[in-house]
Formats: C-alpha cells, sequence, structure tokens
C-alpha cells in the first residue's frame, strides 16, 4: 500500500509540474495581441480612384489584449513598401482600427493614410505591421482574385 500512495504522489507531482510547465504558454496566449485582423484590398466596383473608392481599401487591425496600446510610431507596409506611419493614436483592449487608403477624418476606430492611388495590389500581396522599435508585430499575405478580401 505504502508503495502505491509513492506511485501516486510521484504521479501527481509530474502532473502539476508538467501544469506548471504549461502556464506561461497559456498565459501568453491569454495576454492577446495587436495583429493584423483584415485586408479588403480590391474595392468594389470598378477602381476608378475616387477618394470612396480608396477608402473601401483597407486594413483592420485588432487589439486582443487586456489593455489599450500605443501604436504611436507603428508602421503598415505593403510589398512596394508604401509605408503609413501612426501618429499619436491609442488602440483600446478589445478594440479593432480601420486603416483606409484614401482621405478622411481620423478618429478612433477609423485612420486615413491620405493617398491619392491604392495600395494594395487586387491579385496578391503582403501587409507588415511593424512596432516602433522596427520589431515586426505581424504579417498578412494573400494571393487571390476570387475574393476581394483577406481574414489574417
Amino acid at each position: 500500500m505504502s508503495r502505491l500512495r509513492t506511485l501516486s504522489a510521484a504521479a501527481a507531482a509530474v502532473s502539476v509540474a508538467a501544469g506548471v510547465a504549461l502556464l506561461p504558454a497559456q498565459a501568453q496566449a491569454a495576454a492577446g495581441s495587436v495583429h493584423l485582423y483584415k485586408i479588403y484590398y480590391d474595392s468594389p466596383g470598378a477602381d476608378h480612384g475616387s477618394n470612396a473608392s480608396l477608402n473601401a481599401e483597407y486594413v483592420q487591425i485588432r487589439n486582443t489584449t487586456s489593455a489599450s496600446v500605443s501604436l504611436k510610431g507603428w508602421t503598415l507596409t505593403d510589398a512596394s513598401r508604401h509605408t503609413y506611419t501612426f501618429g499619436a493614436y491609442t488602440l483600446g483592449k478589445g478594440k479593432t482600427v480601420t486603416v483606409h487608403t484614401g482621405k478622411g477624418t481620423n478618429t478612433a476606430a477609423n485612420r486615413y493614410q491620405g493617398r491619392a492611388a491604392y495600395v494594395w495590389n487586387n491579385d496578391k500581396d503582403t501587409a507588415t505591421l511593424k512596432k516602433s522599435t522596427g520589431a515586426k508585430a505581424d504579417t498578412c499575405s494573400y494571393n487571390s482574385t476570387r475574393v476581394d478580401y483577406v481574414m489574417c
């Protein structure tokens, strides 16, 4: 009986140790991230270059952390190196911001690059989101003309 208790205690200790080893990964997953969420790369209708058409081309960035995150100095870049740099802006916890290609008035939910030409290719491209330190936060690629957007 004593040997059975010793084996049970050892098995319990191994289980606890394994559980502790998993905690950092679980905690990290629970912490969330600021990441690319959706790229709407082919605005509806003909690409005639109107501001409305340019603004129908956009990238959404989502904050799944449990805290607000300052995006000041963060960049959003395509494969051709068109770059949008965030000014003073904080993305709230659990919030999504939409970065439009054209012109408009910035709000908490919508930011505007102020461009007069399209950025995102209608067939394939890669979006890269970098922190103000230059560290890569996320990338998202697409290679299709069958749909107009990609969920990252």
